[in-house]
């Protein structure tokens, strides 16, 4: 038995990506999608992680239930919740996904490739069986999200809001609160676990979060304690906040990082595309392999556990956090590597545990005094959020939080928290900064950003969308 611990973390999360009504037809939205966005960056997004990523997950958590910590963003369940969604990510995995296999199948062998073919045709099987396990959830108790649910036992900021950018206490108290108040309404119980969206941290948070409820979150210090360090795997107190669970990047970079698992050969080409964005080539750019990259999941597990072994030999809790997208949705056989890590973890006798365990008998020890401001983006700091490209997101939504904050309570209505909420979500920087959508994230968040003004003035006048967006508010002041 290795002298320390091993806890996962899986921070799960979606934009708010809410759809409109679809066509009888279904080739007909490939050529004019609805709701907020078009493919591939609209509520389709959505629909692939609940058929890459959440369903085979359940799977997993299910046969190995307490053994990880699992965060779900209230944004990410407001969207699972609504009316509506899962009958449309059925009609997504029923309708659209065959059709769009179909057509790329016959264009391949059109080209001469009757083995990429052969590949999407397996491929397309899948979704086949994730609508039928999709289904089965949908009628067990809870739904999709009750079965989630009943794993997560963190929660988030209300849309995933990087908090230090936020302009006043009472903006940052409605992001937190009301994202408890989410999670304790659906889920019941909750011991004060929060995911900071983006590990997005400074000091002056302590006491907010403390008055929040907040017990324990992580953060990215690899920047202060220096890589590998053996101060990353114990967790930090403040004088005014709460426990701070560093994250272990010198093993998070083995799963998630340059050279990391997922770029190994086998692996399926995220980044190659087919005329409909199916992916039929490995990485190391040969027809893709399923049974070879599976087998590859399996080795690299066994080595990653060996690796943490090695790391926590000599005590302590090395936390890997990990986007929880990244496993099925981004790294295709993630969850399979997953589902490898907890067998082997017994295997080689590597204890696992969550959060919520652990701070039960580890005793923090003070934090160091030079904390500043940090995030697990690029360059450790709030740069990705923040910087010249994309600094107009975060004016735009402080100069909207100002503006509410200097209405009269009476005149703030519920329509325009929501459009608050959604505006200062972290994501629409995000996507600007990495270029991942093109104009979708200043489309969206432009839209927002009138919706509040709207809704400020006549909240008749905003536009019908964020129909499921924050049920719950925590009101305002």
């Amino acid at each position: 038995m290795s002298g320390g611990e091993l806890a996962i973390v899986l921070h799960t999360h979606m934009p708010y990506l809410e759809g409109g009504e679809w066509p009888v037809d279904p080739a007909a939205y490939l050529r004019e999608p609805s709701g907020f966005g078009t493919w591939p960056f609209g509520e389709e997004q959505l629909f692939e992680a609940v058929a890459s990523c959440y369903l085979p997950l359940l799977d997993v958590l299910d046969e190995h239930p307490g053994r990880l910590t699992l965060s779900l963003t209230p944004v990410l369940c407001d969207q699972l919740s609504h009316p509506g969604a899962v009958d449309r990510c059925l009609r997504f995995l029923t309708e659209l996904r065959p059709l769009t296999h179909r057509l790329d199948a016959d264009e391949l062998r059109a080209a001469g490739e009757p083995g990429l073919a052969v590949e999407i045709e397996r491929s397309a099987s899948e979704y086949e069986a994730a609508a039928s396990a999709l289904v089965a959830r949908r009628d067990g108790p809870g739904g999709l999200l009750g079965a989630l649910g009943r794993h997560a036992a963190w929660t988030s900021s209300a849309t995933h809001a990087i908090l230090p950018l936020i302009a006043t206490d009472d903006g940052i108290a409605l992001q937190l609160q009301t994202g408890i108040i989410s999670h304790r309404r659906r889920f019941g119980d909750w011991d004060g676990g929060l995911w900071l969206p983006e590990c997005a941290y400074a000091p002056w948070l302590d006491p907010l979060l403390e008055r929040a409820g907040v017990r324990s979150s992580c953060v990215e210090l690899t920047a202060l304690l220096g890589l590998g360090s053996p101060d990353h795997l114990r967790p930090l107190a403040t004088a005014d906040g709460p426990a701070l669970w560093p994250i272990d990047r010198s093993v998070i970079a083995l799963a998630w990082g340059e050279g990391g698992y997922p770029s190994r050969g086998p692996y399926r080409d995220y980044h190659r595309y087919t005329t409909h964005r199916h992916r039929v080539r490995r990485i190391d750019g040969g027809p893709y392999d399923h049974d070879l990259a599976l087998a590859q999941a399996r080795a690299d597990a066994a080595e990653f556990v060996a690796s943490v072994r090695q790391r926590v030999s000599a005590g302590g809790v090395c936390v890997c956090a990990l986007d929880t997208e990244l496993l099925g949705h981004w790294w295709y056989e993630g969850i399979t590597w997953l589902d490898a890590v907890l067998q082997e973890a017994e295997r080689q006798e590597l204890t696992l545990t969550t959060l919520d365990a652990a701070r039960q008998r580890h005793e923090p020890v003070p934090a160091p005094p030079e904390l500043g401001s940090t995030s697990w983006g690029t360059g450790g700091d709030l740069r990705t959020w923040s910087a010249p490209k994309v600094a107009a997101f975060a004016w735009r939504a402080r100069a909207a939080e100002l503006a509410l904050a200097a209405t009269p309570t009476t005149q703030v209505s519920e329509r325009s928290l929501r459009e608050l909420l959604a505006l200062q979500s972290s994501d629409w920087a995000f996507l600007a900064d990495w270029e991942l959508a093109g104009d979708y994230p200043e489309q969206r968040a432009a839209l927002h950003a009138e919706a509040l003004v709207a809704a400020l003035g006549d909240p008749s006048r905003a536009r019908p969308q964020l129909r499921g967006l924050a049920p719950w508010l925590a009101g305002w002041g």
